[in-house]
């Protein structure tokens, strides 16, 4: 067990350390941080912080730098996550309060979050169970293509195009467009499909409906969880030439969609930290991982978060993450 002096240490170390990404050492602290003790005794604590695995050395003659085991600590210390300003929560209010829909509300999300913790940011799609159908239209484009169009109470917006028999006339393309959406108005996605899956076809309408009934029931059964949304990769490049080595892998793991749901998949706590190794990725092992749920469980849920090298500013990422996810998590309830 660490005593509170060098906690106080490794703190200190830590913050110099993502200020100014050099290994830190012990006169730079005494002088930094009025640490009230002498030189030798900070060179003793950050001895022992280094054989007990919190700290290492990169050469023999440099300071020292945090290990993962280092930041755990630290992260597992913060008493309480820094609430943001007034000023940064109404940045956040107004940066997502202009959304004219939920295509557009994760879209603002992945550039707020990238541009307010400066790392690589990480938006999954939402599941909203209670979500139901508000509209659902046909539009004819051309002889034989036509839209078909569907909207949620979410606001969220789906369509396909379809093929029709060129003979079809214009007054059975609307037919059938009222006569679907008013089988699924007002239900969710479960219930439209079971509806539909009953839908006899009437005279004239045979080919048209079935048409219309298998492209409406495929936009349905699109599972959006399976939805991930990146932003702000560029952020990578300014971590310095330390992190240049690690960020090909980063890359590449960034651009598989399966390890990136994995990673936010068994997100519930309300700011969730992986630090390095704790990554089971490897691609993502040079990383730190801070992640929230947002949205409600019995509703809407899904997880955000961001990317980043493990000489990150955590108390910030983590007060930055958990507000984001909390204002998007009230837009869909109002929503």
């Amino acid at each position: 067990m660490l005593d509170e002096r060098k906690l106080a240490v490794l703190r200190a170390i830590i913050t110099d350390y993502v200020e100014n990404s050099e290994p830190v050492g012990s006169k730079a602290l005494v002088e930094r941080y009025h640490l009230d003790v002498s030189p030798a005794t900070i060179r003793n604590d950050m001895a022992t912080l280094e054989e007990e695995g919190y700290l290492t050395q990169p050469h023999t003659s440099a300071g020292r730098i945090p290990t993962d085991k280092g930041y755990r600590l630290f992260v597992d210390r913060l008493a309480t996550v820094k609430p943001l300003s007034p000023a940064e929560k109404r940045a956040i209010s107004t940066f997502l309060g202009g959304a004219a829909d939920l295509d557009d509300v994760v879209a603002r999300t992945v550039r707020l979050l990238a541009q307010i913790t400066q790392q690589v940011a990480i938006v999954q799609y939402p599941v909203v169970s209670t979500a139901v159908i508000r509209h659902l239209d046909v539009v004819r484009l051309h002889l034989d293509r036509a839209l078909v169009l569907l909207v949620t109470s979410t606001g969220r917006i789906t369509q396909a195009y379809v093929e029709i028999p060129p003979e079809t006339r214009d007054d059975q393309v609307q037919a059938v467009a009222v006569r679907v959406a008013s089988v699924v108005r007002n239900m969710t996605s479960t219930q439209a499909v079971r509806a539909l899956s009953g839908l006899a076809p009437e005279p004239g309408s045979d080919a048209i409906l079935g048409i219309v009934v298998q492209a409406v029931t495929a936009l349905l059964g699109a599972d959006p969880t399976t939805r991930i949304v990146v932003g702000g990769v560029q952020n990578l490049a300014r971590f310095g030439e330390d992190f240049h080595t690690a960020m090909e892998p980063v890359l590449e793991a960034l651009e598989e969609q399966v390890v990136l749901l994995r990673l936010l998949g068994e997100v519930r706590d309300d700011v969730t930290v992986r630090i390095g190794h704790e990554n089971e990725h490897v691609g993502l092992q040079s990383t730190s991982v801070v992640a929230s749920g947002y949205g409600m469980p019995d509703d809407a849920w899904a997880t955000l978060g961001v990317v980043g090298p493990t000489r990150m500013n955590y108390p910030s990422t983590m007060a930055s993450v958990r507000a984001v996810a909390r204002y998007v998590g009230r837009f869909l309830a109002e929503g």
